[in-house]
């Protein structure tokens, strides 16, 4: 049976920097790592709160839901077969197998699974 959980939400920015002050300052999320001015990961406890210029963002303008999957091709197979949509069909980044789907509602999810590295 395919384990899955939900690990990330993706948010949009355009400012990058704008966005991870009100974060980790008004709200008092720390800051896990950043990536260039594009993308940036907040510690949400057991959830990461990602934010994510159009660059890196999988659907820039939507919440996105980040879902970690033992099987990437199996889950985005189903959502399409079952009334969702595939908007970036599987594939592999430098570190994850991901997908990028949208449900029967059009809400955004993100299915990836890390890379094995043998």
């Amino acid at each position: 049976m395919t384990e899955r959980q939900v690990k990330m939400i993706v948010l949009s920015t355009e400012d990058l920097d704008e966005s991870i002050a009100f974060y980790t300052e008004t709200l008092g999320f720390p800051l896990k790592f950043r990536d260039g001015n594009h993308f940036a990961a907040l510690d949400g406890g057991t959830i990461t709160l990602a934010l994510a210029t159009s660059l890196d963002h999988p659907i820039p303008g939507q919440v996105v839901v980040g879902i970690k999957t033992d099987d990437v091709d199996g889950d985005a197979k189903a959502v399409d077969d079952n009334g969702g949509g595939v908007a970036k069909g599987p594939y592999n980044d430098a570190h994850e197998r991901r997908a990028v789907v949208y449900d029967s509602q059009g809400n955004g999810l993100t299915f990836y699974s890390p890379l094995r590295r043998d």
